[in-house]
């Protein structure tokens, strides 16, 4: 906490139980929530799937050095990044930093040079209001998703690679992590494709990357 101080953080706050982190993202809605799986009461998983419903936040979580499982499961419940233990203080503000700057990149950035919505296969998304549709109805997608499926329909009909995928969302060079990717994506397809087994909208291309297939208009 004393490293985020003074590294110009100044709105930081604690929570020592899972209910208790969940009480406080309600009342302060933080940009970025440091979140340990390993918390007394409900555990850190859960924290996150309850956070995940009222709130965008990026979720950064601390795993164990080995427990790729926990990584996973993190990741599924709806967290952004992770930091495996022992880590230090610094990476944990170069972390902070990067999920903000992802974050702004995601609003503003990556916003295309119209200001006009996109459409593609019955998806509607609105840079201005950094809002997606699926049918007209609203798509509720984290930080990654909204930055995923920004990128894609940015670039229709595009095979993006892991790496530029990673590059452009994560704001990362040279850190491709399949693992994150996949599971991003895959929550992805289950909110935007009528079987996320099975996608015909965002659809893999083996060996080279993503696309996202289909209709502009």
């Amino acid at each position: 906490m004393e490293v985020l101080q003074k590294e110009g953080f100044s709105r930081i706050q604690k929570a020592f139980t899972g209910e208790d982190a969940v009480a406080q993202c309600r009342a302060f809605l933080p940009d970025v929530v440091i979140l340990d799986i390993m918390l007394p009461g409900i555990d850190g998983i859960e924290v996150c799937r309850q956070i995940r419903a009222f709130s965008h936040c990026s979720i950064l979580f601390l795993t164990s050095k080995n427990e790729d499982m926990d990584k996973i499961l993190g990741l599924s419940a709806g967290g952004d990044d992770y930091v495996t233990k022992p880590f230090s203080p610094k990476e944990i503000v170069y972390r902070v930093k990067s999920q903000l700057r992802r974050r702004d990149y995601a609003r503003a950035e990556a916003l295309p040079t119209s200001a006009t919505q996109l459409h593609f296969e019955g998806l509607t998304l609105d840079p201005d209001a950094c809002c997606a549709y699926l049918d007209g109805k609203p798509l509720e997608l984290t930080a990654k998703e909204y930055g995923i499926l920004l990128y894609m329909m940015e670039n229709p009909n595009k095979i993006i690679s892991k790496e530029r995928l990673y590059e452009q969302v994560w704001g990362e060079e040279s850190a491709v992590c399949d693992n994150t990717i996949m599971v991003h994506l895959r929550h992805l397809r289950e909110k935007i494709e009528a079987d996320p087994s099975h996608p015909i909208l965002l659809v893999t291309v083996k060996g080279l990357g993503y696309k996202l297939k289909g209709s502009t208009v």
